[in-house]
């Protein structure tokens, strides 16, 4: 979970993209509490637009996260990351289940490959486990 999560290239399942909102929620209210308390205790003549490009430039990256894994969500529906921008998606990605096979975005992030019977052929051969390969 995780891997390269600043990267727009690849899929992400909806557990990773859950947990990406709740970090980028964390830090966000951290941030906003730490300048709020240090900037309204602080003295008054200092530029109020320096006090914001300081925010900013703590935010840029945490939007960054979020957009790239809003983007490899996307990916795991078969869509362009594009498709984040509208208004109230989020909750579609959080809630969808992505895509089963290998899609022009990459591989099933479960592993689970529906197109390939050799999937199923490698699960346990347990007596008590149920037999979903139909060839054997």
């Amino acid at each position: 979970m995780f891997k390269r999560p600043f990267s727009f290239d690849g899929r992400i399942r909806r557990l990773e993209y859950g947990y990406s909102y709740l970090i980028y929620f964390a830090i966000a209210m951290v941030v906003g509490i730490t300048f709020t308390v240090l900037f309204t205790s602080s003295d008054r003549s200092k530029a109020p637009g320096a006090n914001m490009a300081l925010i900013y430039l703590f935010y840029i990256p945490i939007g960054w996260f979020l957009l790239a894994q809003g983007a490899k969500r996307c990916h795991d529906l078969g869509k362009s990351g594009w498709w984040q921008l509208i208004p109230f998606y989020f909750f579609w990605l959080l809630f969808q289940e992505g895509e089963f096979h290998e899609n022009e975005y990459g591989a099933n992030p479960k592993g689970i490959d529906i197109t390939n019977p050799d999937h199923f052929s490698a699960r346990s051969t347990d007596s008590n486990s149920p037999n979903i390969n139909p060839s054997n």
